[in-house]
């Protein structure tokens, strides 16, 4: 597993989507000093962490940790995230924002819904995938709402890049970023298909595959 720490600036991103770049925003961030920090907590050892490690913004500090043990996944992941705040808390190096990102892949049900009850308790925001996190990256391409295996996103993958698609790939957000709003816009149509189609008009994380709120970082 691997923690990322990201510093960005309040003020060159204000209230937008962390996927917007806006030049005004930049300019005035020059004379600023507001600090707006944030830690983004992955499950993931590759895809994520090279993901977000490109995302277009001003980043003050990257700081990359891989702890000595493993093993961690939702709600031991979230877990994780609190004890890291407490320790950075103490040494008076407390966040804006706290992220966690994991896929629903094979873990039990009830732990995945428990790291959504954990991490509402804490005030940790979660970025979730069901069932990998491959499943962003089609919906850069096209709406999917047929479930399948992480194996077939890589097949799909591979098919719609036009090469061989690698979970540790550092140009997948420069490959993918022209198509973002697509993404954005796909993403969110799944979302509301799920619940549109749930019997108790709800989203439930743990059983709608494919869906994904990779979109909802801001």
């Amino acid at each position: 597993m691997i923690f990322i720490r990201y510093l960005k600036n309040l003020n060159q991103i204000g209230k937008d989507k962390l996927f917007n770049k806006r030049k005004d925003d930049r300019r005035k961030s020059s004379s600023k000093s507001v600090r707006d920090k944030i830690l983004i907590v992955c499950e993931g050892q590759k895809t994520e962490p090279q993901y977000f490690k490109s995302f277009p913004v001003n980043k003050e500090i990257v700081e990359v940790m891989i702890p000595d043990t493993g093993g961690y996944n939702t709600d031991s992941l979230v877990k994780k995230a609190i004890e890291l705040m407490e320790e950075d808390k103490k040494q008076n190096k407390e966040y804006n924002q706290v992220w966690c990102v994991f896929d629903r892949d094979y873990f039990p049900a009830q732990n995945f819904n428990n790291a959504f009850i954990l991490a509402e308790r804490n005030q940790i925001r979660i970025a979730y995938s069901n069932e990998a996190f491959e499943v962003w990256y089609l919906l850069h391409f096209h709406y999917y709402q047929d479930s399948c295996r992480r194996k077939e996103y890589e097949k799909r993958l591979t098919e719609l890049l036009k090469k061989d698609y690698r979970k540790n790939d550092p140009k997948m957000y420069t490959l993918l970023e022209s198509k973002q709003k697509e993404a954005i816009r796909n993403a969110q149509n799944l979302l509301k298909f799920h619940k549109e189609h749930s019997h108790d008009r709800e989203n439930h994380p743990e059983k709608d595959n494919p869906s994904t709120t990779v979109f909802k970082f801001s």
